[in-house]
């Protein structure tokens, strides 16, 4: 089975068993377990639903491994002949998740 969930204002293709890094999502602490209801998209088979936009009563299960940091992004800035110049760092923080269960 395969679906297309939108979370972090990204769309994702995943199947059962699948581990991504997506954005933070709005868990509380100590929590396992988070339910994505912006499912896109349900294919098992030759069997699709496409949702317009979302497909109905569909829900995608996924288990919270860990918190991680991405690559560490530079900005760097530069006025010339001024005499200015900054850098500034950023790492974007991710919930590790992997698919459990794919509902619809």
């Amino acid at each position: 089975m395969l679906a297309v969930i939108r979370t972090g204002s990204k769309q994702y293709k995943v199947q059962e068993g699948d581990v991504l890094d997506v954005e933070l999502l709005p868990i509380k602490e100590g929590e396992k377990s988070f339910t994505i209801s912006d499912v896109l998209l349900i294919a098992d088979g030759a069997k699709v639903k496409v949702g317009k936009p979302l497909v109905t009563g569909a829900q995608v299960v996924v288990e919270i491994e860990e918190e991680v940091k991405g690559d560490k992004v530079i900005a760097y800035k530069f006025r010339r002949r001024e005499g200015y110049h900054r850098t500034v760092g950023h790492r974007q923080k991710y919930n590790r998740v992997k698919v459990t269960k794919i509902v619809g």
